[in-house]
């Protein structure tokens, strides 16, 4: 039941459109997954080409996306569901449930974070964001991670992403997705905006406020939302998002690109908080969202609503069939670097998916509304596949000085090589190679940091890059998200647990994930475990029985 209030305001903004938009949220939701570009390929498109080729799930390009998929869950013996026939993103009511044992987040990939499970309007934002790799990019509230995973596979491991979320428990999630999708440029941090503010003063290419909103967008994903709604809470979170605002402001480079989205629909926090910005801030301007999209790289990829018919669920089927289906079907990201930012094509392309302009008109105060508002632009779940969204892109004024921008405490110089000697050992029995980066200890414990990475000091730090492990005396014990950063080229030793059924009619995967160890023959020492090719984690070999070193808080029972 919608709260009376938001229905009267609804139907205002809305008017003849307000029956569609309540009539939506009465409906399925869409459900939809995230390929994660930094596994499975050399490059974005080659991943998400590998992943097409493995998936049990039918699935359907967001075309917002180029890694999104909206997918259709199998059924019984792996089958799709019948119901799924002219598959259009809906799930079949009775295997909806991402966590059903057939579902993207009960799979071994998931484990392997070979995707992130996603909300298809959430994808929005970033693709808009821009982000480059070798660049400064903030995520300023980031849990529980989905757009910060989403940032860090446009970055392919260049540069510095910073992840921050001010409450510590949603902080300690969004390390964790950090952790599991194999991520080695992000700082993850547990911070007021205030407080970072301080520390990086013009220090990001990009920034992105995914801001904390009364969450009207989240009605029909959440049956508490509507109860906890209110238009007192509307005001609140108007408010908090002004000093929200004005701290990502202050961090970003003359220059810079801004990206501002809720998943609300309230007015006050959408239009009123970009127009109240721009009134704070007259260096900022809104950006044509078709240019921000054209200049992007990749977030055309996906390409016009018409050529779904071409992808569709045939993502599932067999071999021989992937290959009309595979991410060119969308059209190679890599190949749009070149399109102009007026190619009109752009424009058609938002229109086709839904994406509505921002309204002016809607802003309730008393002050004439700033240029540019109609740039702004409007996801609305009874025009397209997905919850709602709103987003702004906005650009700084003025040209960088030269010379680099540090943060106020400078780089992170680390801590030498030589204190490092266990992990050096291990590197080179175990590895290919040794990854680059800056060394820092805390007790036990050894990261590897970006070089460009700010100094720590004075900052509450959840994840100060890649954990590599523990340094114990005379030997050195490798971390989990050493594991799943790693690709299976990058270790000397692997050991793959896809294949036929195992114990307990469980796949070996399923069997490692439980914990178990098993039989395994080769010479002793640490082996990277890997399912279709995706590492997953590590086991240790010897005396022929590969002992199982999956974290025990991440068995599956």
């Amino acid at each position: 039941m919608l709260p009376e209030a938001f229905r009267k305001r609804m139907q205002s903004q809305l008017g003849t459109e307000y029956e569609a938009f309540a009539e939506s949220l009465e409906g399925q939701r869409y459900r939809a997954l995230r390929v994660n570009p930094l596994k499975g390929g050399e490059s974005p498109s080659e991943a998400r080409e590998r992943f097409l080729a493995v998936s049990p799930w039918r699935l359907e390009q967001v075309p917002w996306e180029a890694d999104g998929f909206y997918y259709a869950p199998a059924g019984p013996g792996g089958k799709t569901c019948q119901k799924a026939e002219g598959f259009d993103g809906k799930l079949c009511p009775k295997e909806e449930d991402a966590q059903a044992p057939e579902g993207p987040g009960r799979h071994p990939y998931h484990e392997a974070g070979v995707y992130y499970i996603q909300e298809p309007s959430a994808m929005a934002p970033v693709a808009f964001l821009g982000a480059e790799p070798g660049e400064k990019v903030l995520d300023l509230c980031a849990a529980p991670g989905g757009k910060s995973t989403q940032i860090a596979g446009r970055m392919q491991g260049k540069g510095l992403l910073v992840s921050n979320e001010i409450h510590p428990q949603r902080a300690r999630i969004l390390s964790e997705n950090v952790e599991r999708l194999g991520i080695r440029n992000c700082l993850v941090l547990n911070e007021t905006p205030q407080r970072l503010a301080e520390v990086f003063p013009g220090y990001f290419d990009r920034v992105l406020v995914d801001a904390p909103c009364s969450g009207e967008g989240m009605f029909r994903k959440n049956e508490n939302a509507g109860e906890e709604w209110s238009p007192e809470n509307v005001e609140q979170c108007a408010a908090r998002q002004d000093g929200i605002l004005d701290c990502a402001v202050a961090m970003l480079r003359p220059g810079g690109r801004l990206v501002y989205s809720t998943c609300t629909f309230a007015p006050q926090e959408d239009e009123g908080s970009v127009s109240r910005l721009l009134r704070r801030h007259p260096e900022m301007k809104i950006l044509d969202p078709a240019q921000c999209l054209a200049g992007s790289g990749r977030a055309e990829a996906a390409g016009s609503g018409e050529s779904h018919a071409a992808q569709r669920a045939e993502a599932a089927g067999s071999g021989e069939s992937h290959a009309a289906q595979r991410a060119e079907a969308a059209g190679s990201g890599e190949s749009h670097a070149a399109q102009r930012a007026d190619d009109p094509g752009v424009r058609e392309r938002m229109n086709v998916w839904g994406f509505a302009p921002g309204r002016a008109d809607w802003i309730e105060d008393e002050e004439a509304p700033v240029s540019g508002i109609e740039n702004t632009l409007r996801l609305w779940p009874h025009r397209l596949r997905g919850e709602g969204h709103y987003l702004a892109a906005l650009q700084k004024g003025g040209i960088q000085t030269a010379g680099e921008v540090r943060s106020l405490y400078g780089t992170e110089r680390g801590i030498p090589e030589k204190d490092c000697r266990e992990y050096l050992d291990f590197a080179a029995d175990t590895l290919t190679g040794k990854p680059e980066g800056i060394y820092l200890r805390f007790g036990e414990q050894l990261y590897l940091a970006p070089g460009d990475m700010p100094a720590l000091k004075g900052l509450h730090v959840l994840r100060p890059g890649l954990h590599l492990g523990t340094l114990k005396k005379n030997r050195f014990e490798p971390s989990h998200a050493l594991a799943l950063a790693l690709s299976p080229k990058e270790a000397r030793r692997c050991c793959p647990v896809d294949g036929p059924k195992a114990q307990e009619g469980h796949t070996a995967a399923e069997t490692y994930l439980k914990g178990q160890t098993f039989p395994f023959a080769g010479e002793k020492g640490w082996y990277l475990i890997t399912v279709d090719g995706y590492s997953l984690g590590w086991g240790k070999l010897a005396g022929g029985i590969m002992k199982n070193h999956y974290p025990k808080g991440l068995r599956k029972i």
